[in-house]
């Protein structure tokens, strides 16, 4: 390498700026005057070029990826916590049910305890009624053959969809809730209150015929009343709300719009009947007139 002089080296230094700029109009010249020539130039030197960009990506990459991942891990640390709360809480609720479960065990033999008959039931495909009775119903592809029978409830995977009316070979009608022709004894939890859930034909049954001084809460729960025949006490229903003040309304815990399968349950409460009460007998027949008494014959 040469050795260069101070001030031949300013010299240099004052003439690189120019230098640049006449390079720099040649070039601008060089490619309006011949445009191809320019473009090939300009793909070579980015060819030449390409390896150095991708190399300067590298780093920006690379720290990116760092960054996603420490949020990752401190997402992920954070879900650990919270995961780790919910199965605490769990394990204490496990040990609290099976603490009242053991009691309730206790309690059953002590009272010689009678469960109640687990119900059976079938399932079946529900497709729309267009040309039944009512306005609100549903077809089951389930039937007599099946073991459907009239009076049996209707379920879907939430909550009450309705009643068995009508029952072929293969096929059942389900009375749904919201029908004008459907009037179900129900109690509400909250209040504690004993009412009927009247259907109109819309997806909302009404509330009626509640205790004035004990009026139905917002968002309490709705379930089947202890007076249906056939159907036990405390199935869920829907919940109770007030499109207007003073006219409540049953929000159906069940799809009734889009229903698929829905299950047919028999619970077995139509063969119980009332018991006779102690010390009835039964009543002699009516002496015929012109005849003397039986105890008078002989």
């Amino acid at each position: 390498m040469i050795p260069l002089s101070i001030p031949l080296r300013q010299a240099l230094g004052k003439l690189l700026l120019p230098l640049m700029i006449v390079l720099a109009c040649l070039m601008i010249a060089l490619g309006q005057a011949d445009r191809p020539l320019a473009e090939h130039a300009r793909m070579r030197v980015s060819d030449v070029l390409a390896p150095a960009y991708r190399l300067t990506r590298v780093p920006g990459v690379r720290a990116r990826a760092i960054l996603a991942e420490l949020s990752t891990m401190g997402r992920m640390a954070q879900e650990n916590a919270r995961l780790r709360a919910d199965n605490a809480e769990m394990r204490r609720w496990y040990q609290v049910a099976v603490t009242l479960a053991n009691e309730n065990e206790q309690l059953k033999a002590s009272l010689h305890w009678i469960p109640d008959a687990v119900p059976t039931f079938v399932s079946g495909l529900a497709v729309r009624d267009a040309g039944g009775l009512y306005a609100r119903a549903i077809l089951l592809m389930v039937g007599g053959h099946n073991g459907a029978a009239i009076g049996d409830v209707a379920f879907d995977g939430n909550g009450l969809v309705g009643r068995v009316t009508e029952v072929g070979e293969r096929s059942a009608r389900v009375l749904l809730i919201t029908d004008s022709s459907s009037r179900i004894p129900v109690q509400l939890a909250s209040s504690h209150a004993e009412a009927i859930m009247a259907g109109d034909n819309t997806d909302h049954p009404r509330v009626i015929f509640y205790p004035q001084d004990n009026r139905p809460i917002e968002g309490e729960r709705v379930l089947t009343g202890d007076r249906i025949d056939h159907v036990p006490a405390g199935l869920p229903i829907g919940t109770i709300h007030y499109p207007r003040p003073g006219q409540p309304v049953v929000q159906p815990l069940a799809d009734l719009s889009r229903l698929g399968v829905v299950r047919l349950f028999d619970y077995g409460l139509s063969s119980v009947g009332s018991p006779q009460a102690p010390g009835r007998v039964a009543r002699p027949p009516l002496p015929q007139p012109g005849l003397p008494p039986l105890l008078g014959r002989g």
